[in-house]
């Protein structure tokens, strides 16, 4: 779908976390459910980047990431949340949209290109309010899908 990520429809989804360890379990455990990698080594990455600071992106947005060796591509897990949840962020918005990150072991430049890839997504405010917007999991990956294909033309 995209040449910086692989995003599938089934790894767009709605939840209602009550913290920000919450959020990181749900990442990691649709991780493992859609894309079949190991969900604790999942959340022990994550863990251990949010240790080293806030992954909250900015508006509303957090972009957890960790890297794994079990996969060949960045992948990427969408999570829209019922109620904003704290995620300490630098301008201190909690967070409601929360895109997970899982790239390869060895993706350096691969890696940080997909990060770019969200941020320039959440960064454009017609995609941001659209994101918000949009009236279920389907429609946020409709969304997404498109505008990544666009981008990638």
């Amino acid at each position: 779908m995209n040449v910086n990520f692989q995003l599938l429809p089934q790894a767009v989804a709605s939840a209602n976390p009550q913290s920000k360890q919450d959020v990181l379990e749900r990442v990691a455990a649709l991780a493992a459910q859609v894309y079949g990698i190991d969900e604790a080594a999942v959340l022990d990455g994550l863990e251990e980047r949010e240790n080293l600071g806030s992954t909250g992106f900015g508006r509303g947005v957090a972009i957890p990431h960790t890297r794994s060796n079990a996969i060949n591509r960045p992948i990427v897990v969408l999570l829209r949340l019922e109620s904003p949840v704290e995620f300490d962020a630098a301008d201190a918005m909690p967070v409601d949209l929360v895109f997970g990150l899982i790239s390869p072991e060895k993706a350096g430049a691969t890696h940080l290109h997909a990060l770019a890839a969200i941020s320039r997504l959440v960064r454009d405010d017609a995609m941001h309010d659209a994101l918000n917007e949009a009236s279920d999991t389907e429609a946020l990956y409709a969304l997404l899908s498109n505008q990544l294909e666009r981008d990638a033309a």
